[in-house]
């Protein structure tokens, strides 16, 4: 079952799409515009539902409350390659060009027909995941690691990473809100046939803090002193 991500702020749209593409074998999360202040906050933080769901996937509005869609294909287009499809109701040849131009990889105009919406949908899932193309994310408080190309994104920035530093960060972000021990670290390492002892480990650890704190970073991996280290 794919995983579909629809940014609309519109609720009656996004339960009509909700409802066709379940009914077609889909699972849908949506990011839409409510009565409650949580909801109207989602549309300030897409990238952490994004990354929270994975999606192969997204259906993105162009005009949503605080960014527009072209702001956050953009954001997409930082972290991952997963389809993005366009729906809006300024079907105009700039939009049009703009939403490719940013990364879109199609475009549908408002008020569509919905079987042409699904088998969009349908046909650039089959064409994409033909190639087994995934979404390899993990966030922890907005930092977000990409598995795809070893690089770390935090407030627009990225940051690459070299293949020790991955790996280190790989295991952290996996046990979010434990501690990891150094014995478990080393191992890690030594999976990549990277020759690692307790002391080039404190080396590569210093050297990440150093890049983490240049990257606006500090203290995000905290030592727990005896047992090992965590991210804060």
């Amino acid at each position: 079952m794919y995983k579909i991500l629809i940014v609309e702020d519109e609720a009656s749209i996004n339960e009509l799409i909700k409802r066709t593409l379940n009914a077609a074998g889909h699972r849908c999360l949506q990011a839409y515009k409510g009565m409650e202040a949580q909801c109207v906050s989602d549309f300030q933080n897409v990238m952490q539902q994004f990354v929270a769901f994975s999606p192969q996937l997204v259906l993105l509005d162009l005009s949503l409350p605080f960014y527009n869609g072209f702001h956050w294909c953009d954001e997409i287009r930082k972290n991952s390659q997963v389809p993005v499809i366009f729906i809006s109701s300024a079907p105009d040849n700039m939009n049009i060009v703009m939403a490719m131009n940013m990364g879109g990889d199609d475009f549908i105009e408002k008020p569509f027909d919905l079987n042409v919406v699904t088998a969009k949908v349908q046909a650039m899932l089959r064409r994409t995941y033909a190639f087994g193309m995934t979404g390899n994310l993990m966030e922890h408080k907005g930092v977000v690691l990409n598995l795809g190309n070893s690089t770390l994104t935090f407030k627009e920035q990225v940051l690459e990473l070299t293949k020790n530093e991955f790996r280190i960060l790989q295991i952290l972000f996996e046990n979010e809100g434990k501690i990891v021990s150094r014995d478990a670290i080393m191992n890690r390492l030594w999976e990549n046939d990277s020759f690692v002892d307790d002391n080039t480990l404190t080396v590569n650890m210093t050297r990440l803090r150093r890049k983490l704190e240049s990257f606006g970073l500090a203290d995000f991996i905290l030592t727990k002193k005896g047992l090992g280290y965590r991210i804060s």
